[in-house]
């Protein structure tokens, strides 16, 4: 079945993964040890004890993950590098071998016909850097630029597209202040230098990556939720708007406009956060696109006390709303939302939906795994980005989340993303019906 979509020619059609999720071979050709090895294996910090040691085994199987990208019609693959797998120590001496391996993925997708979209840094920092402070040190932004400009010089005479990190405000939120996610901590001066950190390695990433190949087109891939207050009391739409400060503006406006929004800065400001004369000129370097992962939006309730105390993000659930096995509210008004956010009051940049997806309860029977909840959540949100383009969002192109079920960080491999469905056990890929749905809606936008 052809799908009738109206996108431009030249629209951009991709699916997303990233390398600790699915690659495996933790241990193979001198791969070092990252935070997520390290906090995995950790008893009781991922959900069964499950880790990555193995997830997808793309590592070896990544010839069989282009043939079925190329069956599907994508144009463009995003992918994350492991840092720990080009440089086991963070510095210093680059590992040819694990190196190759980017050489190898990077040269199949090209023979057919797939753009790679690389991302730099989709959460998996060596753990020799880790200790010796990661995005806590102020050190963590020339590091990153040293391996950027080694990503660079390696692989930007054919890959393009380049994105230095994944969603910031989450890592740095989860892995530093909650501890759900690795590094796992709880420690709000750790988090204070973390949250301004991890602008400058942005910024280093930036400049390293211009210095070291030409003709980059270099981005950004953002989780900017919609900040929705519980009620539409005057208290609960001021505690959206500061939550939206510490979630959102915090990591979009360095890098955007070149400022720390002022209401958040003043909140964040008794964690010290160490903002030197010249780190914003170094973080708003010029950009060729915004990537913006979406999921769905947030609630947020006042309550008593100062600063960001006062703002309380709760699983507010809506009445007659669907929500997917993450617990997450499928809203797909809320893409057009940020579209338009991004349009209205950023200038209006080019755009890629770098991450849109849901996690549903999948099951292979008879050798089919039909995932109705998956295909209407496409669908809907496809169209949700269709009308935000009739309205004057420059979107140029749109990736699933995700290409294969993999490793749910915290939730380990309890939760199925994927077009297509991994048996964990034997490494059986099965396409989905989302998978077909994809495919037929990629040739119908592609229609003359």
């Amino acid at each position: 079945m052809i799908v009738a979509v109206s996108f431009p020619k030249d629209f951009v059609w991709g699916a997303a993964t990233a390398a600790y999720q699915i690659e495996g071979a933790a241990h193979a050709d001198g791969r070092g040890e990252s935070i997520w090895d390290r906090f995995s294996h950790t008893p009781g910090k991922t959900k069964h004890g499950d880790h990555g040691d193995v997830a997808c085994d793309h590592y070896h199987r990544y010839a069989q993950d282009i043939a079925a990208m190329h069956e599907l019609g994508v144009n463009a693959y995003r992918f994350s590098v492991s840092w720990p797998r080009v440089m086991p120590l963070g510095t210093g001496q680059v590992n040819a071998r694990g190196l190759d391996f980017y050489q190898r993925l990077v040269d199949g997708l090209l023979e057919a016909g797939i753009t790679p979209f690389l991302t730099l840094y989709h959460w998996d920092l060596p753990q020799a850097l880790q200790e010796r402070g990661g995005f806590a040190s102020r050190e963590i932004a020339d590091w990153f630029g040293e391996y950027a400009g080694v990503i660079a010089h390696a692989l930007g005479d054919r890959v393009k597209h380049f994105i230095p990190l994944n969603e910031p405000q989450v890592f740095s939120v989860l892995g530093n202040l909650t501890g759900e996610h690795a590094p796992g901590l709880q420690d709000f001066a750790v988090y204070g230098k973390v949250c301004h950190h991890v602008q400058l390695a942005h910024g280093a990433a930036v400049q390293a990556l211009r210095a070291g190949a030409n003709g980059l087109q270099v981005g950004t891939a953002l989780q900017t939720p919609p900040m929705h207050p519980v009620t539409d009391s005057p208290e609960d739409r001021a505690a959206a708007f500061r939550f939206d400060g510490f979630f959102n503006r915090w990591y979009t406006d360095p890098v955007l406009l070149g400022t720390y929004p002022a209401d958040t800065l003043e909140i964040l400001e008794p964690l010290g956060v160490p903002i030197r004369d010249g780190d914003l000129a170094r973080i708003h370097q010029p950009l060729d696109f915004v990537g913006l992962n979406h999921y769905t939006r947030m609630f947020v309730r006042a309550q008593p006390g100062p600063g960001l105390a006062a703002a309380l993000a709760e699983d507010h659930r809506v009445p007659g709303a669907e929500y997917t096995a993450m617990g997450w509210e499928i809203y797909p008004q809320g893409l057009h939302e940020l579209l338009t956010r991004f349009r209205t009051e950023y200038g209006n940049p080019p755009v890629y939906i770098t991450e849109n997806g849901g996690a549903f309860h999948d099951v292979v029977e008879s050798g089919a795994v039909h995932d109705a909840g998956r295909v209407k959540l496409l669908r809907d949100y496809i169209a949700s980005v269709e009308r935000a383009m009739h309205d004057g969002a420059n979107v140029k192109g749109y990736f699933v989340w995700s290409l294969l079920d993999n490793f749910e960080w915290a939730h380990g491999y309890d939760k199925r993303f994927g077009l297509i469905h991994v048996d964990y056990a034997t490494g059986t890929r099965t396409p989905k019906d989302s998978a077909r749905f994809y495919r037929d809606l990629i040739a119908g936008a592609r229609q003359p």
